[in-house]
C-alpha cells in the first residue's frame, strides 16, 4: 500500500476540509485502478452525500414535484381586479388609475389590437416611454393573446428597424412623440392617444389566452452583432411571481423605473400587479436625478424598490426605512451593502432574461459579509458543472446551468443559436432542458451561491447586458478596421 501525511495551513484550510479532499483523492485513485481506461472527465469526485446535498441546495426536485396548476398573467390579473376593483393599480405624477380603470382601458385597446389581426402566436412592438399608457399597452396586447416586443426609444433608428425587421410584429404601438420614427414602417401604428380606441367596448375581447403563449419578445445584446430576442410565456412569469415570498411586502408598492426592453420592468409591474399591489411609474427625467427619484420614492411610499447596485449607489437611504430593496443585474459590492443593509430588507436577486426575470434570491443580506447571489426560487433547479457537464464540489468553480418552469421557450428564428444555450438536462426527465448561463459560480458554506465572473466575453455595464462581440463586429465593419478588440474598464468603482 501507499502511506501519507498531508500538510496544510491552518489559515486558509480546516480539518474538514482537508479529510474531504483525502476521501476524494483516495476515490480517484480508486477509480483510475479499477478501471485504468476510463477518462478523467468520467470519473466522479463526489460521494453520494455529496450528490444527495448538491440535488437539495439546487433544487433538483422541483423538475419531477407537482407544479401548482399553469395560469396566464391575464387570469391572475383577471382576479385581482374582481376582488379590488377598486384599489389603486397604477400611479404617475399625482394621477391614478385602479384596478377596473387600468381593466377597461386596456380592453378598448384589445378590441383595437385583436381587429388588426392580434392573436396568440402573433406580435405588437411597443415604442413608448415609461407612462400609464404603456402599462395599459402592455396589458392590452396580453389580453389579445399575442406577444409584446418592448422598443427602447432612447436605441438608433436602426436597432428599431432590426427589431420590427426580425421579430415581424403585426402593428406598433407608440406616441405622436415617437411616431415620427416609424415613418416608412410597412405596418400599422396605433397612438395610444387615438380617439377611436375610447369608443371600444370596455369588455374583455373574446379571446382565450393560455399559459404556454408567449408573453413578450426582449432582445438582448448578441455575439454576431446581431440582437437575439428572447420568447417568454406567460407561465414562465407567473409561475415565478405567484410563487415569490422572500419577505417581500405583499401586496406592496412597487417602483417601475427601468426600460420596459430590460425584463425588470416585468418584475416591477406584475411583481405589483399579480400581487394586488400598485404600480409608481418614474419618468426617464426623475430615474435620471437621485434627489427627484429619492423625493417620488418618499412620497410614494415605495415599499419594494428595484435597482443596479451602481444606481442604488447613487440614491440617499434616509427616508426610505420601509422600503425593501432588491439589487439586480449585476455583481453587488459589499460597500452597497453596508450603506443599505441596516434597518431594511435587502436582498440579491439573479436571472438571465433567458430564465425569467430571477431563478435565484439571497438571504437578506447583512453587513461585513460577502453578496451571493442566493439560493433557487420555487420552481428553477441550478446546477453547477464542469466542462463534461459533472456537478463540482461546494467552493469549486463552475458554470451554471439553469431548468424548471422559468426557462423560456429560447430564441426567436434563432434554432441554431438556441441548441447552443438551450441544451438537455441530463439531471431530468426525457425533453427536460436547461439554459446555459455563461456565469461562473460556486457553492458557498452557507449553501448560497457565489457569482465568480463569466466563462465568455459578455459584460455587464451599469446592469445592461453587453456582447462585446456585438461591438467588436460594428467596428470591423468600418472602413480602415481589419480588426477590432473590445474590453470593458472600469476606470473608477462604480
Amino acid at each position: 500500500g501507499i502511506g501519507g501525511t498531508v500538510e496544510y495551513r491552518i489559515d486558509l484550510f480546516d480539518a474538514d476540509t482537508i479529510e474531504t479532499l483525502i476521501a476524494r483523492f483516495e476515490r480517484v485513485l480508486a477509480a483510475i485502478t479499477a478501471d485504468p481506461a476510463r477518462p478523467l472527465s468520467r470519473i466522479d469526485v463526489l460521494d453520494q452525500d455529496e450528490h444527495a446535498q448538491f440535488d437539495r441546495l439546487g433544487n433538483r426536485p422541483a423538475l419531477s414535484s407537482p407544479a401548482p396548476p399553469a395560469t396566464s398573467i391575464t387570469g391572475l390579473f383577471g382576479a385581482h381586479v374582481a376582488q379590488t376593483p377598486d384599489a389603486v393599480a397604477v400611479s404617475y405624477q399625482g394621477g391614478s388609475l385602479s384596478y377596473r380603470s387600468l381593466d377597461e382601458a386596456s380592453n378598448q385597446l384589445a378590441h383595437k389590437l385583436s381587429a388588426l389581426g392580434a392573436a396568440p402566436g402573433t406580435r405588437v412592438a411597443m415604442l413608448l416611454n415609461r407612462s400609464p399608457e404603456a402599462v395599459i399597452a402592455i396589458m392590452a396586447v396580453l389580453k389579445t393573446g399575442a406577444a409584446y416586443v418592448p422598443i427602447d426609444p432612447v436605441v438608433p433608428d436602426e436597432r428599431v428597424r432590426f427589431i420590427l425587421g426580425d421579430a415581424r410584429p403585426l402593428a406598433v404601438v407608440t406616441s405622436a412623440e415617437h411616431a415620427s420614427r416609424l415613418d416608412g414602417a410597412d405596418l400599422p401604428v396605433i397612438d395610444v392617444h387615438d380617439a377611436d380606441i375610447a369608443a371600444q367596448p370596455v369588455t374583455a375581447p373574446a379571446t382565450t389566452v393560455l399559459p404556454d403563449d408567449t408573453a413578450y419578445l426582449i432582445y438582448t445584446s448578441g455575439t454576431t452583432g446581431k440582437p437575439k430576442g428572447v420568447a417568454v410565456t406567460h407561465h414562465n412569469v407567473t409561475q415565478l411571481l405567484s410563487t415569490l415570498d422572500a419577505g417581500l411586502p405583499k401586496p406592496g408598492v412597487w417602483a417601475l423605473c427601468h426600460s420596459l426592453a430590460f425584463d425588470v420592468s416585468v418584475w416591477e409591474i406584475f411583481g405589483a400587479l399579480l400581487r394586488g399591489g400598485r404600480v409608481v411609474v418614474v419618468g426617464d427625467t426623475v430615474v435620471g436625478s437621485p434627489e427627484e427619484f429619492h423625493d417620488v420614492l418618499v412620497r410614494e411610499r415605495v415599499t419594494v424598490l428595484t435597482q443596479t447596485p451602481s444606481a442604488v449607489g447613487m440614491l440617499s437611504p434616509d427616508g426610505l426605512e420601509h422600503t425593501a430593496l432588491v439589487v439586480v443585474g449585476e455583481a453587488c459590492r459589499p460597500e452597497v451593502v453596508d450603506r443599505w443593509a441596516p434597518g431594511r430588507l435587502m436582498i440579491n436577486a439573479y436571472g438571465p432574461t433567458e430564465t425569467t426575470m430571477c431563478v435565484t434570491i439571497s438571504a437578506p443580506l447583512a453587513p461585513g459579509h460577502t453578496v451571493p447571489i442566493g439560493s433557487p426560487v420555487d420552481r428553477a433547479a441550478l446546477f453547477v458543472l464542469d466542462e463534461w457537464l459533472r456537478p463540482v464540489p461546494a467552493g469549486v468553480v463552475g458554470e451554471l446551468y439553469v431548468a424548471g418552469d422559468g426557462v423560456a421557450h429560447g430564441y426567436v428564428d434563432r434554432p441554431g443559436l438556441t441548441a447552443t444555450r438551450f441544451v438537455a438536462c441530463p439531471f431530468g426527465g426525457s425533453g427536460t432542458r436547461m439554459y446555459r448561463t455563461g456565469d461562473l459560480v460556486r457553492w458557498g458554506a452557507d449553501g448560497q451561491l457565489q457569482y465568480l465572473g463569466r466563462a465568455d466575453e459578455q459584460v455587464k455595464v451599469r446592469g445592461y447586458r453587453i456582447e462585446l462581440g456585438e461591438i467588436q463586429t460594428a467596428l470591423a465593419a468600418l472602413d480602415g478596421v481589419d480588426q477590432a478588440a473590445v474590453i470593458a474598464r472600469e476606470d473608477r468603482p462604480g
